[in-house]
C-alpha cells in the first residue's frame, strides 16, 4: 500500500471507548496495579512531590545508594523502560504483545560537551539499529540538546553572529543529526525531532526543515514537533505545509500540546516581553484540534504523530478519520502517550486497531532523573492528569474486586 495515497477499509467506523478499564490495564497483575494506585496516589499531592523531589536530589546528590533503588523501583520503573536498550526488550515485546508500538527515548539530559554529545548520537543511532525490520518500534527521536549545546542553539535562535569557534561547533551539531537522519532514512526509520523551548526552537526547526528537505522525498521519514499550547505554533505549521508543498517533499508531523509551560511564562515575565504561550487551556485545545482538521484534509502531504492524553482530542481525530474515509491502520496517522500513562488511550486505541504507540524513555538512573522529576511536576501541574489516572486504576481495582466477589458466589 502506498502512504501517500488515501485508502479505505472495511474496518471503518470501529467504536471506541477510553472507560474501558479491563482493557486499559488488562497488561497488569494485581500487584502491579496496586503499585501503580500508590504511585499516582501520592503524585496526586502537589506538596508530596515538591517534598520528595528535594529530598531525592539531596539524596542523589550525597551518592546514598539506597535511594537510587527506590526510585528505579518506583518512579523509574513507572516511566521508564530500563538503563540500556536490551533492559527495554521486556516492555516492548509486552506492549507490542497489545498492539502498542514502542518510541525509543534516550531520555539522557544535561549533557554539555562534545564527549557526551557524541556519546548520544551513538546512543541514538543504536534505536534506529533497533527498530530496523521490527514491527514493535515503529519510530525513533531525539532531542537537540542531547547533541548540542542550549548557549549555541539560543544563540543561533536569536540571530546573533557565530563566533569563527561557534561556526565549527555548529557544524559538529549537523554532522551528528545528518548521520542520525540519513540512518534512519537509509533504514526507513522515521524519527521525531523533539520541540524544546521557544527561544532555541528556531534553530530547532530550522535543521528539521533541513533534514526534511533531505529526507522527505518520497515519504515523510523526519518529524518536527509542534506544541500548541505556544500561540505561534498553528500558523507555523500551516506555513511548513506551505513550505513542503513548494519543494515537493512530505511533511512529518508529531503534535502536542506542551511541555514548558511555566518556564516559558516566568521568561517572557523576567524579561519583559510577550508571553508566547496561549492565554488558557481552550486555547491550546482549540489549536490542536483545528490542526488536526487541517493535517487529515492534507494527508496527501502529510502524516502525523497525535501524542496527547486528552481524551477529547484523541476521539476528535478518530471522527475526523472516520468522517474522511482514513483507515484506522493508514500508516499516515498514529496516536501516542508516554508509557506508564494515559493506558486507558493507547490499549482501548490498540485493540480497536488504530495505530498507536508508547514514548520509552530509558537510560541510567541517575542521569534520567532530570525527565523523571519534570514527569512528576508536570503530573501535578496538568489539570486533573493525576487524578485522572489514580482515578482509573482505582477504578480497575473496584472492578477486579467485583468480579472476584462474583467468582465466589
Amino acid at each position: 500500500m502506498n502512504h501517500n495515497q488515501f485508502t479505505k477499509q472495511d474496518n471503518l467506523g470501529t467504536k471506541v471507548s477510553f472507560d474501558d478499564t479491563g482493557v486499559a490495564f488488562a497488561h497488569k497483575s494485581d500487584g502491579e496495579l496496586y503499585k501503580t494506585y500508590l504511585l499516582f496516589a501520592t503524585m496526586n499531592r502537589q506538596w508530596l512531590v515538591n517534598t520528595g523531589t528535594s529530598i531525592t536530589k539531596f539524596a542523589l546528590k550525597a551518592q546514598l545508594p539506597m535511594v537510587t533503588q527506590v526510585l528505579k523501583d518506583t518512579l523509574y520503573k513507572q516511566f521508564c523502560g530500563g538503563e540500556s536498550i536490551d533492559e527495554c526488550e521486556k516492555a516492548i515485546k509486552y506492549l507490542h504483545q497489545y498492539g502498542v508500538g514502542t518510541i525509543l527515548d534516550y531520555s539522557v539530559e544535561g549533557e554539555k560537551t562534545d564527549v557526551g554529545f557524541d556519546r548520544a548520537e551513538k546512543e541514538i543511532i543504536r534505536t534506529i539499529e533497533k527498530s530496523v525490520g521490527n514491527k514493535a518500534i515503529p519510530f525513533c527521536v531525539f532531542k537537540v540538546t542531547g547533541l548540542a549545546r542550549f548557549a549555541l542553539l539560543e544563540k543561533i535562535s536569536a540571530k546573533e553572529t557565530l563566533t569563527e569557534a561557534e561556526k565549527a561547533e555548529y557544524a559538529r551539531v549537523m554532522r551528528r543529526i545528518s548521520h542520525i537522519c540519513e540512518t534512519a532514512y537509509k533504514n526507513q526509520t522515521r524519527i521525531f525531532v523533539d520541540a524544546e523551548e521557544t527561544w532555541i526552537q528556531y534553530a530547532i526547526d530550522s535543521l528539521a526543515y533541513e533534514m526534511m528537505a533531505k529526507y522527505n522525498q518520497e515519504r515523510a521519514i523526519v518529524f518536527n514537533t509542534y506544541q500548541m499550547y505556544a500561540v505561534s505554533s498553528y500558523q507555523k505549521l500551516l506555513d511548513a505545509y506551505e513550505m513542503v508543498k513548494n519543494k515537493g517533499i512530505f511533511l512529518g508531523i508529531k503534535l502536542v500540546r506542551g511541555a514548558y509551560m511555566e518556564k516559558e511564562r516566568q521568561r517572557a515575565k523576567e524579561k519583559s516581553y510577550a508571553d508566547p504561550i496561549q492565554p488558557n487551556k481552550e486555547a491550546s485545545d482549540r489549536d490542536f484540534d483545528k490542526a488536526l482538521a487541517f493535517i487529515v484534509q492534507n494527508l496527501e502531504r502529510i502524516a502525523v504523530c497525535a501524542a496527547s492524553h486528552n481524551e477529547k482530542s484523541n476521539y476528535y481525530l478518530i471522527k475526523l478519520m472516520e468522517d474522511n474515509q482514513i483507515s484506522p491502520q493508514d500508516q499516515r496517522v498514529f496516536f501516542a502517550q508516554l508509557y506508564g500513562m494515559g493506558d486507558h488511550i493507547s490499549y482501548n486505541l490498540a485493540k480497536s486497531g488504530y495505530n498507536v504507540a508508547k514514548y520509552l524513555p530509558y537510560g541510567p538512573v541517575k542521569m534520567v532523573m532530570p525527565y523523571l522529576f519534570r514527569r512528576a511536576s508536570e503530573n501535578t501541574s496538568i489539570a486533573g492528569q493525576s487524578s485522572r489516572e489514580y482515578g482509573l486504576v482505582s477504578r480497575e481495582m473496584e472492578r477486579r474486586k467485583r468480579q472476584k466477589r462474583q467468582g465466589k458466589n
